[in-house]
């Protein structure tokens, strides 16, 4: 009897060890995580960045405060500070300008998150990580990009929430408030023309925005004018557009190039304004000098 089960388990295990062996290798697990999008990126960092900011919004106020006078900062007094401040205008009022900060803040964080995502995306494949964790440099790199693309974006903002932290509703009483008051009084130089360079910079702004626009223009006009040479058959601007939109797509094909445009066609532009700008100045003082008499 028992050598009959031994028998049975011997014959039995090839059977067994075939069947294991007829597995299929076992593949690595897949990263299950979505990839996020910049529309979720968008959502999530302007909700942390708001709900955040609520909260610490009366110790935020303070410190506007004390920053912009010259009383010594100490816990005593900035606990003093917003106890007169509840006694004097009551709880809601040490939340005045969160509403700016809202404003401020939302868009804020949203875009330094978004960006920052970006930023690694565009990092990671110039330096050939695509989908990889990035070394300490870059990441360093896209947080320091993102915050500062956030930054200068937002800087308005910034502004008018810091006005309306430190004055009394009197004075402002809701963001539009703020920016027209800003607009009507402090945005004029008092000056009958701008300086040379502010003329190179908005010069270059005009340059980049109209080449922008009417790039893809620039790109039929060239196709057509080099179709006798290259063996093409443009005909008509319509058509070549179609043309370049099937082969070529929208963004390789009628905005090839665009990049090389921005870095010259703002000097170029720019120095052209410049150059106009002082000509006719300088022909302006002559007329009035009486050199053109007539």
């Amino acid at each position: 009897m028992a050598h009959t089960v031994h028998d049975h388990t011997r014959r039995a295990l090839p059977v067994a060890q075939a069947t294991v062996l007829a597995l299929p290798p076992s593949t690595p697990a897949k990263d299950l995580r979505p990839r996020w999008t910049a529309l979720e990126s968008l959502l999530c960092g302007a909700f942390a960045g708001a709900v955040a900011k609520t909260a610490i919004a009366p110790l935020d106020r303070t410190k506007i405060i004390f920053q912009v006078s010259s009383k010594r900062f100490s816990a005593k007094e900035a606990l003093r500070l917003l106890y007169c401040t509840y006694l004097k205008d009551g709880f809601l009022s040490l939340w005045r300008g969160n509403s700016a900060t809202m404003v401020r803040v939302m868009p804020y964080a949203a875009i330094q998150f978004c960006s920052h995502e970006q930023y690694k995306r565009l990092l990671g494949g110039y330096c050939g990580l695509q989908g990889k964790a990035l070394p300490p440099f870059p990441r360093f790199l896209a947080g320091s990009l993102a915050g500062t693309t956030a930054a200068m974006l937002t800087y308005p903002l910034d502004l008018v929430r810091a006005r309306m932290a430190v004055t009394a509703k009197e004075m402002y009483s809701n963001i539009l408030h703020v920016f027209v008051r800003i607009s009507q009084e402090e945005e004029k130089t008092r000056r009958s023309q701008p300086y040379p360079h502010e003329r190179l910079a908005f010069g270059a702004c005009a340059g980049l925005i109209g080449q922008s626009a009417s790039y893809p223009l620039d790109i039929v006009r060239r196709r057509m004018q080099t179709a006798g040479v290259t063996g093409s058959s443009y005909c008509t601007i319509l058509g070549t557009m179609r043309e370049i939109v099937k082969h070529e797509g929208v963004v390789r094909g009628l905005y090839k190039g665009l990049s090389m445009n921005w870095v010259k066609g703002p000097i170029a532009v720019g120095i052209s304004f410049t150059t106009f700008d002082i000509m006719h100045n300088l022909l302006l003082k002559m007329h009035q000098m009486g050199y053109f008499t007539p």
